[in-house]
């Protein structure tokens, strides 16, 4: 299955200025996770951010910030445990009259529930692993940018990747989103998109 432009989300786990310089390949992984959210806006695809315990981490780096429609101050590591999964689904729509009130074919239709969840942030091992296990429990597809992920040291951000992969979740790199996002060098937005992968 490749990923849906139109059906994705991006969520962006604490990538926060007095955690990032303790993080293995920090600079790498924010570029990336600065990519993902500038792709991201470039094909409409709602942004998210979290950040654990900001009054001691401090917030996201601004410029990353900037990009999110919304971010979630957390003290669980799990950003689902603070309301997340709520931000990713749209609230149900009350009935607008009765079934027998429009033709079929003249009722709008409901909004499409964008289900592809695509992931990156640090801690992997902590925020990001138990954030993106409990998005799986919740039904969504999950989609874990590898090099917009990592921790403290290789060998915990490549456990992380084991296990989640083991949880079923898909693990991709920031290319990978890129391109299948656009589908094809028609795609009205190729060239920007590839200005930013560059």
């Amino acid at each position: 299955m490749l990923l849906e432009a139109a059906e994705s989300q991006l969520v962006l786990v604490d990538y926060q200025a007095r955690l990032m310089p303790a993080l293995f390949e920090s600079e790498a992984v924010l570029a990336n996770a600065l990519r993902l959210a500038q792709l991201a806006r470039l094909m409409r695809v709602p942004v998210w951010g979290t950040e654990q315990n900001p009054s001691k981490l401090g917030e996201n780096a601004p410029a990353l910030r900037a990009l999110c429609d919304r971010t979630l101050a957390k003290m669980h590591f799990s950003a689902v445990e603070e309301g997340l999964g709520e931000w990713l689904r749209p609230p149900a729509k009350a009935p607008q009259g009765n079934a027998r009130s429009l033709p079929k074919h003249l009722q709008k239709p409901a909004e499409p529930e964008r289900a592809m969840i695509v992931i990156g942030g640090c801690e992997a091992h902590v925020c990001l692993l138990q954030t993106a296990l409990d998005l799986l429990e919740d039904e969504f597809d999950v989609w874990v940018v590898t090099d917009a992920c990592t921790s403290r040291t290789e060998r915990n951000r490549d456990a992380a990747f084991d296990r989640l992969a083991g949880a079923g979740a898909e693990l991709v790199t920031t290319e990978m989103v890129a391109f299948e996002w656009l589908r094809t060098a028609e795609h009205p937005d190729f060239k920007a998109a590839q200005a930013l992968i560059k």
